[in-house]
């Protein structure tokens, strides 16, 4: 077998991983990163960008979210789950990590919001051609390879870690496995920040409330099966609450497809009853959305319009629109459509009457039909089941009908791996597992019992700040204890 020796092993080279890397190498540390995948990046390159508060960005453009308020506001949206100190450590680094990030020749478009109600703490990424979206964030990946490249950083790519070696209970290094066999590396730290199980029905099924590909579409980069978890389980580590980056999509059509622009708007949405369940107009708030429609049969619902409330998106503009559907049109929706009309699918449904809609749903018709007609008086003065703004009460009277069926989704999981504010690993008593680390999604517990999307960025924001947070941590201990 052979033998690798280096001050500071990184497993995983996405987002985490190299923050991690660029930071203990811009110590002086000597650092390895194992990456099981032939490329850098993981999940973060289908990513658009990440957190930061008090930026000069943010500055620049009037925006007053302070560290304070938005350490509050995340604290009060999760009810004091979270680990305070970990989420004020991890907000309060923020900006400096943007402009770390900008020395690198990282380009951010701009702060943006995620909806209405949320705060411009979403810093996109600028690709360098083209404008931002989707996948965005590859840019920001290209960069940070470079620079870790640069400071001496070893990358050894399709080289999956096969267990973490610990003496005498302090971590000692890995044992990894490239293309010519297995390599021992020795270091006085490991960081752990695969990227989570995003990829791995098994975990979802065992440690989530959901069954993949029945209740829950999410999407599944590809490696991301859970390997770092159960490798710091297997050295001792104790589990954290684990859960899925919940959001609501058209099963298997991708997520954000063209098909839903005109559904993901405040509609009538109904259940498999054919009952309204909650107001409408949440349907900004991914998360909130989603736990109303995951509260109901089969875990489904159905947004429902005509052809009046079709027109007057094509004609007048959409009620909502966010960062992500921005640069969708009413084109690309209609392109879809007959698509999907042409080649069949289950999730969108056309029809004449609103029985025909029923039986192509499976909607129960008797709660179909009562809901609109309810619905349709509603529309005459006020919503009196949910109080739903006034501007967003549309009648629904044919003569063609429409429903498109949204369920569970996620964009990847979230959390793992128990750390503390330092971001090292705790075993079951709560103790520090010396010398182990772990960032990124393996480790975000945080946002907990859901997403914080009134403050955008939180994914890919903590993955890199609490990669910066473990190299610097990591080379704190390693000062702390092995000099001479």
């Amino acid at each position: 077998m052979r033998e690798m020796e280096a001050d500071v092993i990184v497993v995983g080279g996405g987002a985490a991983g190299l923050a991690a890397a660029i930071a203990a190498a811009e110590q002086g540390a000597e650092v390895l990163v194992f990456e099981k995948a032939n490329t850098t990046g993981g999940c973060a390159n289908m990513a658009m960008g990440l957190l930061g508060v008090e930026t000069k960005l943010q500055k620049d453009r009037l925006i007053d979210c302070t560290r304070e308020s938005a350490f509050q506001k995340f604290m009060d949206y999760t009810h004091w789950r979270s680990d305070a100190r970990l989420v004020k450590g991890y907000i309060d680094k923020s900006a400096s990590t943007i402009a770390w990030l900008q020395d690198m020749g990282v380009k951010f478009a701009l702060p943006s919001k995620y909806f209405p109600g949320s705060e411009a703490t979403w810093h996109i990424v600028q690709p360098k051609t083209g404008a931002p979206g989707l996948r965005a964030a590859a840019t920001m990946i290209k960069a940070m390879t470079d620079r870790a490249e640069e400071l001496g950083v070893k990358i050894c790519l399709d080289s999956p870690i096969q267990r973490i070696l610990k003496e005498d209970g302090e971590v000692i290094g890995v044992v990894a496995k490239d293309g010519e066999g297995e390599i021992s590396a020795y270091g006085s730290a490991v960081i752990i920040a695969t990227g989570g199980f995003g990829d791995s029905p098994e975990f979802i099924n065992k440690y989530t409330d959901y069954e993949w590909g029945k209740d829950l579409f999410s999407y599944r980069i590809p490696g991301l099966t859970g390997d770092g978890i159960s490798m710091a389980w297997d050295a001792g580590a104790a589990s954290d609450r684990m859960d899925m980056e919940l959001v609501f999509f058209a099963p298997n059509t991708g997520g954000y497809a063209p098909v839903e622009l005109p559904f993901r708007q405040p509609n009538l949405f109904v259940n498999l009853d054919g009952e309204r369940f909650y107001d409408e107009a949440v349907v900004e708030n991914p998360v909130f959305s989603v736990n109303a429609i995951a509260r109901q049969r089969d875990r489904v619902a159905f947004s429902i319009i005509d052809d009046a409330i079709l027109h007057q998106y094509e004609k007048n503009g959409l009620d909502l629109i966010n960062v992500v559907t921005s640069n969708i049109s009413m084109d690309d929706f209609k392109q879809e459509m007959q698509e999907l009309i042409k080649n069949g699918n289950d999730v969108l449904f056309i029809a004449d009457s609103i029985e025909e809609l029923a039986a192509k749903t499976g909607i129960d018709k008797e709660g179909l039909e009562k809901t609109i007609a309810d619905y349709n008086e509603c529309c005459k003065f006020r919503d009196t089941m949910f109080n739903k703004n006034p501007k967003y009460l549309k009648p629904i009277n044919g003569p063609k009908y429409y429903a498109l069926k949204f369920a569970p989704s996620a964009y990847g999981s979230l959390g793992g791996i128990r750390i503390n504010y330092k971001t090292e690993v705790l075993d079951k008593d709560n103790h520090v597992i010396p010398g182990l680390y772990a960032a990124g999604t393996d480790a975000n517990s945080i946002c907990n019992p859901d997403y914080v999307f009134v403050l955008p960025g939180n994914t890919l924001g903590f993955a890199v700040n609490s990669g910066r947070m473990a190299g610097e941590n990591a080379i704190q201990f390693i000062k702390e204890h092995f000099s001479e």
